[in-house]
Parts: C-alpha cells; sequence; structure tokens
C-alpha cells in the first residue's frame, strides 16, 4: 500500500507540477510515448479546472471575453491548486487573483465582480434551509423582541463594493437586454445574494440595510443591531428591511440571546 500512495503522489506531481515522470511508469506503449500520455492527462486536469472556473465566473468571461479568461485562469491554474475532489469548491482566490492580475489592472471593478460571482456560486450550492417559522416566532412576547438573534440562510451573502457590481451582474445575466448602460459614478453598491426555490438572486441593499444585516450576521441581537444602525442611520426602516429580506427567504431560523 505505501508503494501505490507513493506512485500515485508522484504520478499527480507529474501533472499538476510537471516534475519528470516517475522511472517506475511502464513505458511499452505501442501507440503513445509516455509524454504524449501524460500530456494527455495534464490537459484533462487543467481543462477540467478551466471549465469549474468558466462555470463559477460566467460574468467575468462575458466581460474580458474567452480568449483573455483563458489566459487568465491558465495562470491561476498555476498558482492555485485543486485541494478537493469537489469542482464546486474550486476557485474561491480569484478575486484576489484578478486584483493582482497585471494585464486586468484597467478593469478595476473586476475583483469585486469576482467576489460576487463567488457569493453567486456558493450561494447556489449551499445546504438547504428551513423556512423562518412565523408561527413559532409569532409566540415570542413583543417586550423579548430586542433579545432576538436571527439566523441568516447558509446561502445569503452580503458583498460590497464601491462599484455597481449588482446592475454589472443583473447586465450579463440570460435574457438581459444589449444596450445596457452602466453608470460606475453612481456610488458604491451593497449585493445581497440570497437562493430562493433553487434560483439565486442579487438584490441591491440601502448603507443602513447593509449595515444592520452586517449586525446580524454577526451574531448580535435585534435590539443591538438596530440601535446601533439607528446611531449612525437615524431614518432607518426596521419593518421594511424585515419585510424584505423574509421575503426573500434571508432568515431562516431564531434564538434568544438571554438563552
Amino acid at each position: 500500500m505505501p508503494a501505490l500512495c507513493n506512485d500515485l503522489s508522484s504520478f499527480a506531481r507529474t501533472i499538476v507540477h510537471g516534475e519528470e515522470p516517475s522511472s517506475e511508469i511502464d513505458t511499452n506503449y505501442t501507440n503513445y510515448s509516455v509524454a504524449v500520455a501524460v500530456g494527455v492527462y495534464r490537459n484533462n486536469y487543467r481543462g477540467n479546472l478551466h471549465d469549474a472556473l468558466a462555470g463559477a465566473y460566467p460574468v467575468i468571461e462575458q466581460l474580458v471575453g474567452k480568449d483573455f479568461f483563458r489566459r487568465m485562469t491558465r495562470q491561476f491554474i498555476g498558482q492555485h491548486l485543486s485541494r478537493s475532489g469537489n469542482l464546486h469548491h474550486y476557485g474561491a482566490e480569484m478575486s484576489g487573483f484578478v486584483a493582482e492580475f497585471k494585464p486586468a489592472q484597467d478593469l478595476v471593478y473586476l475583483p469585486d465582480v469576482a467576489a460576487l460571482e463567488w457569493a453567486c456560486h456558493c450561494a447556489y450550492f449551499a445546504d438547504d434551509a428551513a423556512a423562518l417559522d412565523l408561527v413559532k416566532l409569532a409566540q415570542i412576547p413583543p417586550v423579548q423582541y430586542s433579545e432576538l438573534i436571527l439566523c441568516t440562510s447558509p446561502a445569503c451573502h452580503l458583498v460590497r463594493s464601491r462599484f455597481p457590481i449588482a446592475a454589472i451582474w443583473h447586465a450579463h445575466q440570460p435574457g438581459a437586454p444589449g444596450d445596457f448602460h452602466i453608470d460606475f459614478d453612481c456610488g458604491s453598491c451593497n449585493a445581497l445574494v440570497c437562493r430562493k426555490n433553487d434560483v439565486v438572486m442579487v438584490f441591491e441593499l440601502a448603507e443602513a440595510d447593509a449595515a444592520w444585516l452586517q449586525g446580524i450576521q454577526a451574531g448580535i441581537s435585534l435590539g443591538e443591531a438596530t440601535a446601533a444602525t439607528l446611531e449612525r442611520f437615524p431614518n432607518f426602516d426596521l419593518q421594511a428591511v424585515l419585510l424584505n429580506i423574509v421575503t426573500q427567504g434571508v432568515l431562516v431560523d431564531f434564538s434568544m440571546a438571554n438563552h
């Protein structure tokens, strides 16, 4: 068994890192040389990783074009190994990589779009969660509402950017009109990613609503999150934001702070 593990490790290093094939490899092939056979495996490996990235970042591919995207992913694959047997886990580092990828430096919004796309990718594959039990919630006395700890869905993500990333994302979805115009001077964007009925959705939140939701996701009580938000944003409307996120399936459970 140790010998087999060593052989497999050697073969993996040959495919992934380009090391010379082990001398233990049988070279008695009638149709292919060892170099050709290893090249086939290596191309399949890289091709699968490229396809995984293209599946996770379709908007990035549209923004830069297929040829540029392939060039970018080739370098990404060279720097970031796949560390899971599930290719859906591959590509989390793309936002940071794009920020350092010199040929894309003029596309200053691209790293944040990548962050939004990864959030959408994670939302799609997140575990299912039961809907918020409104009957159970109605049993909580109003005097105790401030002690509520609200739990958000595993598919819920908040991505904040100084660029209109939600508008960019929507403009590149199937069925979007081709004559869109993105105003890059429109200010910051708080993109809320969630999933409902197996469909990933992206909404924009006001700054106050995003600040409140960040507090909720950090695990602080409803009362504390609301008080902190009102201190910064006196016009914050708690009822409106609660109605919005409950409708979108963002909240899935609750507990009490004193328990």
